[in-house]
């Protein structure tokens, strides 16, 4: 894997938490950071292609937005995860899929609207690809933490 430098770090510590909201975000990163614009998404794109960055969008409430949110855990052989993640990311409520050492070893988060939506997805998910064993669990009390990473 290829060595992170400093500027990388700052960047990658940036966005986690405090990613500008403004017409051009890289910009205003770029400013603060005494880079350019093209130099901060030039290296933005490459933490992306190698994996270091997976993921940059807002996080948000949903319940404040009217929609609700559940955890999902499912049973899935082992030479069927590849299968089962693709089906299940396909779907737009989906935030994050991560497989764990676990009886139920495929965890999902899904947000929609309403519960039904969820209930009919998880419903069209266990058609699709065979595996009828996935538990719905939604919240009973929400905990937010700010998970900040230094680099």
């Amino acid at each position: 894997m290829q060595e992170l430098d400093e500027i990388d770090k700052a960047i990658i510590n940036r966005i986690q938490s405090d990613f500008p909201i403004a017409s051009r975000p890289y910009l205003a990163l770029a400013e603060d950071l005494n880079l350019t614009e093209e130099e901060v998404l030039d290296r933005v794109s490459r933490l992306k292609k190698i994996g270091i960055i997976r993921r940059i969008g807002g996080n948000f409430v949903p319940g404040k937005l009217g929609f609700v949110s559940t955890l999902c855990a499912a049973r899935v052989p082992a030479d069927r995860i590849d299968q089962f993640a693709e089906v299940v990311n396909r779907y737009p409520g989906v935030t994050h899929n991560y497989q764990r050492d676990n009886t139920y070893n495929v965890w999902f988060t899904f947000i929609a609207p309403s519960m039904d939506e969820i209930d009919e997805n998880l419903k069209q998910i266990a058609e699709e690809t065979g595996i009828s064993d996935i538990l719905n669990l939604p919240a009973t009390k929400v905990f937010k933490i700010r998970a900040q990473f230094d680099v």
